[in-house]
């Protein structure tokens, strides 16, 4: 007879569910500064599942880990978009390639294929239930669908951020007694990422005075 869920793997695989319903939001919101709140929301329940991580599984450095992911991806990161927005007067996220019940119904689709191919791989983890796994694999699948199919660049870098928390809750799953310094890395490439990003936003909305993806041809030679 199979060992019944215990409260650590209810209040985990909760809280990976939360990461996921928030990147559906995110898909939905018509406006930017509304997917920027999003994110660094989603970022914050991603900090708070390696603090319920290191304090269940007695794993210190991911205290660490939290406090520099929460400086990092909920507040620093999603200034910086704010400020940049600030700058380009731009409020209203870019016409998508599909009607929003199109998108959403796709997000659906793939997240459940997500989900259940995890599933059908029998990966075993001590640190987190398997389902924590299938929901990160969703969230990284819906995000790519939100890079797809939205033509504004601020939606198009919320999808990559937040596929990289979906990566950070899959790392947490099966690896996370990952040395800090490999996982600070991590985060550091993030910042790396952001700067590319913003000098993109910027060169772009320079060139065609908006953030819609639609013009990029415009900036050709």
């Amino acid at each position: 007879m199979a060992n019944a869920p215990s409260v650590f793997d209810g209040v985990t695989s909760t809280i990976s569910l939360i990461v996921l319903l928030l990147e559906f939001v995110m898909l939905r919101a018509a406006l930017l500064r509304a997917q920027v709140r999003l994110y660094a929301a989603q970022s914050g329940v991603v900090s708070l599942l390696a603090i319920v991580i290191a304090y269940e599984k007695s794993l210190p450095e991911l205290y660490i880990l939290a406090v520099i992911s929460f400086a990092l991806k909920a507040l620093i990161v999603p200034w910086v978009i704010t400020r940049m927005m600030t700058d380009s007067e731009t409020e209203i996220a870019g016409s998508g390639a599909l009607g929003v019940a199109s998108e959403v119904i796709l997000s659906i689709i793939i997240a459940v294929f997500g989900f259940f191919a995890v599933g059908a791989l029998h990966i075993h983890s001590t640190v987190l239930p398997t389902s924590a796994l299938s929901f990160a694999v969703a969230v990284v699948l819906v995000a790519f669908v939100l890079m797809i199919v939205r033509r504004d660049v601020v939606s198009q870098s919320i999808g990559f951020f937040s596929l990289d928390n979906g990566v950070s809750v899959a790392s947490l799953v099966v690896a996370a007694g990952l040395p800090l310094v490999l996982e600070v890395a991590f985060l550091f490439d993030l910042l790396i990422a952001v700067v590319v990003f913003g000098i993109l936003m910027r060169t772009h909305h320079r060139h065609v005075s908006s953030l819609s993806t639609a013009d990029l041809t415009s900036l050709r030679g």
